[in-house]
């Protein structure tokens, strides 16, 4: 009877232990389960929360960089031409050639109505995919394409040396304010200013557009302009790079710089350095040869005065050529070239008033690879993002 009872005990315990064994491992595995349904939550939560919110910045390099992908080598080789606005033509122009952009001069506002101007911007940025830079020089004193036109403003603007002894810089800032509202207006978004070269010879072909003779004078000037076009959104132009000096004017032939490099580092760089500190959009390049930095091409068509813009001076904005039509270029190269030497040397902008040449040429060059399409795409993502911190795209 005993032995009996304890055989039972015996089969008793052994069943109670398989029992307890089975629970455990049965909670394990719901423990397990439960575990690896959270982690599937949790992972399911992870993907579907949304990626960082881009800056503005980066949202607008990607819009670029989408408007490019989609962009023919033809339409991209077009947004580097900024051309001088035809006499007859110009809408269909802007369509043949995929223009990036208008320069327009005197004759284009002579007798004109605000009406009749506005509406001639509006047919041609109508007739763009992507809106053009519509351009002018309008410095004040003896460059007045605007201004000049009594329906437009009473009186020319004053130049800024004659601006700044009528009411020191308040009435700089005042004048950089009128001219922007003013130009903006008409449907204009870009004023080929403000001058940077520093003349010391009333005499020099460049005297009365400079600001003035000293650089800290002359860079305290660009630095207020650009900064107040940039918070109007109107853009802002450098020029003439590497400074103009008391150089011959190049409208008329091949002009010569023989000063030291020391003298432009310590001068003539400084207001441009200010403007691109204060944010400038471009810089222009003169047709001047400076024997110091290239004494084989002018500065236009030369990679070391652009390598010295690019490097020495940390400008990553869009550079642009000076008139490709003018005769100290047109001398020194011959017509079909120019624009072709101009865009592998470092220009983003080509310049010039005979487009129905220099297109073709610069397009050529790029389809037999003489010009990498590498080079254009940046060049046109820089014109682009000027576009774009325009407002127009």
């Amino acid at each position: 009877m005993k032995k009996s009872l304890n055989k039972s005990l015996s089969v008793f315990l052994s069943v109670l232990l398989l029992f307890i064994l089975c629970s455990c491992s049965k909670d394990d595995e719901t423990s397990s389960e439960s575990g690896q349904s959270a982690t599937e939550a949790t992972a399911s939560q992870t993907d579907s929360v949304e990626p960082t919110t881009l800056s503005a910045e980066e949202t607008a390099n990607r819009k670029i960089d989408k408007m490019i992908s989609e962009m023919t080598v033809e339409k991209k080789v077009g947004q580097m031409f900024y051309v001088r606005c035809p006499d007859s033509d110009a809408v269909n122009m802007i369509s043949e050639y995929h223009l990036g952009g208008y320069i327009l001069f005197g004759r284009d506002f002579e007798d004109k109505t605000k009406e009749e101007i506005t509406e001639n911007i509006k047919s041609y940025q109508d007739a763009s995919n992507i809106p053009m830079l519509i351009g002018v020089d309008e410095e004040g004193g003896t460059v007045v394409r605007v201004s000049s036109n009594t329906n437009l403003r009473s009186t020319p603007f004053l130049s800024p040396s004659d601006t700044f002894f009528s009411g020191g810089w308040q009435a700089i800032d005042s004048d950089a304010e009128e001219k922007a509202d003013l130009l903006l207006s008409l449907g204009i978004n870009l004023n080929m200013a403000p001058d940077c070269d520093i003349t010391s010879d009333p005499n020099a072909f460049m005297y009365y557009r400079s600001f003035s003779g000293y650089a800290d004078k002359a860079s305290d000037y660009v630095q207020r302009v650009v900064k107040i076009s940039k918070n109007k959104k109107i853009g802002t132009v450098l020029k003439h790079f590497p400074g103009y000096g008391n150089a011959t004017d190049t409208h008329t032939g091949i002009a010569y710089d023989d000063r030291d490099y020391s003298e432009f580092t310590e001068n003539d760089f400084k207001p441009f350095t200010a403007g691109i500190n204060a944010g400038a959009d471009c810089v222009l390049v003169a047709h001047i040869i400076v024997n110091s930095m290239d004494s084989e091409y002018p500065a236009s068509l030369s990679d070391k005065v652009h390598s010295i813009l690019r490097n020495d001076l940390n400008f990553d904005g869009v550079i642009m050529t000076d008139d490709l039509a003018m005769d100290a270029i047109t001398d020194y190269t011959g017509n079909e070239a120019a624009a072709v030497i101009a865009a592998k040397c470092g220009n983003d902008i080509l310049c010039c008033s005979d487009v129905e040449t220099q297109y073709p040429a610069v397009l050529k060059a790029v389809k037999d690879g003489e010009i990498s399409e590498s080079q254009i795409d940046a060049s046109v993502k820089r014109i682009l993002k000027w576009k774009s911190n325009l407002g127009l795209i």
